[in-house]
């Protein structure tokens, strides 16, 4: 089965606060991004719920730890149900791998991306913490790993989608936050685009937040993307 396009962010603290907001969205169209902020909150009981009620979820805990306990966590997301699982690729080749090889007993894996740069991190960021390149080389660097280590894509920003399919390959999957509708805000985000310059970017699945989660309107909104993208 075909994932959907876009991955509506749930920035939520509380189970109510959740279930009012996915009790707008319709489960065939969009899945669900689920974070640290909402998983710590309400846990993998809520997200099987989701799951079993017909959402694609992509688990965005952003696993960085020894690869020991990075397999054990990927394994324990693909047993909740959920499409869509990242790591960090800062964490190393050995962790992609042991990450990629926990999957393999699953008939159907989530797909088991690693995160690169963070959109909201810019070249002078990156300075901070030492790395004296810019954003979009570490991205390319940290993605050529990821290719090598045998995931299956990365999340990037939008603007270095079409770099990175140039460099590994339309097959390699890329899942892009950072993405804002024509006259929306760009909050905290740095390095965004709109829904459809990410399509034609070659972006595969977009993560989208407040846009929809802070309209009044959320199904309207995500109606309006859709139609945006040809969906």
């Amino acid at each position: 089965m075909a994932l959907p396009k876009i991955y509506v962010a749930l920035d939520c603290q509380t189970q109510e606060e959740a279930d009012q907001l996915v009790s707008r969205l319709p489960s065939g169209q969009v899945g669900l991004k689920v974070g640290k902020e909402l998983f710590t909150s309400i846990g993998p009981e809520w997200v099987r719920k989701q799951v079993e009620q017909g959402f694609s979820i992509f688990l965005d805990l952003k696993f960085h730890d020894i690869p020991n306990t990075v397999a054990k966590a990927v394994t324990s997301a693909a047993k909740i149900g959920v499409d869509i699982v990242n790591v960090h690729a800062s964490g190393g080749s050995d962790m992609m791998r042991a990450a990629k090889d926990a999957l393999e007993p699953f008939d159907n894996p989530p797909l088991l991306i690693a995160v690169t740069v963070l959109t909201s991190m810019s070249d002078a960021d990156l300075a901070d913490i030492g790395i004296q390149v810019t954003a979009e080389q570490q991205v390319l660097n940290l993605a050529k790993l990821t290719q090598k280590a045998g995931l299956d894509g990365v999340v990037c920003s939008a603007q270095e989608a079409r770099m990175l399919k140039d460099a590994l390959g339309e097959s390699f999957k890329l899942v892009t936050p950072g993405i804002r509708p024509a006259n929306s805000a760009t909050d905290d985000q740095k390095r965004v685009m709109t829904p459809k310059e990410a399509m034609l970017a070659g972006v595969d699945y977009m993560v989208i937040g407040r846009p929809i989660t802070r309209s009044e309107t959320p199904e309207e909104t995500v109606a309006e993307i859709l139609a945006s993208i040809g969906e």
